[in-house]
Order: C-alpha cells, then structure tokens, then sequence
C-alpha cells in the first residue's frame, strides 16, 4: 500500500499501520486477523488546496484495490497538505 501511494503521489511520506488485531472477531476481519482494517497517514504537497473530502478520495481512489479486491474492510486516513515544492 505505501509504494502504491509513493507512486501515485510521488515525493509524499507514507506511513500504513496495520490496526486489524484490534479488530479481531467483528465483522469484516479474517482469520488471521491481517490486513483487514488499515490507517494510511500520508502528507504529500499534492493534497495542498483540496478539502479534505478530496483528498481522502484521492488516497482512496490509489488504494482502490486494495479495498475491492485485496480484502481491506476499513481504511482511515489521515491526510496532511505540504505546501507545494
């Protein structure tokens, strides 16, 4: 997921924690409890000037398949704006 965004948003600092253990036995997590519930912390100078609907969708929309085909349930972000270079 962290190269994903890199690529989409290149020069952006990425951080992707793995929070599905606290979620073990609710809806939505594996067996295993891996890779179900994400955090995405994320700052990246193209995020500057959009509202923060836009870049969530914008994080969303790189991370797309993780969460339709790769079994991500639930994917928080938190986006910062750099200002641009």
């Amino acid at each position: 997921m962290a190269q994903t965004l890199r690529t989409a948003l290149p020069g952006a600092s990425v951080e992707v924690i793995d929070e599905s253990w606290e979620h073990a036995g609710h809806s939505g997590a594996n067996e295993a409890g891996l890779g179900t519930h994400m955090r995405v912390r994320i700052q990246a100078a193209q995020l500057h000037g959009l509202s923060r609907v836009a870049q969530h969708r914008l994080v969303y929309d790189a991370l797309r398949p993780y969460v339709e085909g790769e079994g991500v349930h639930a994917l928080a972000i938190e986006a910062k704006a750099l200002p641009p270079a």
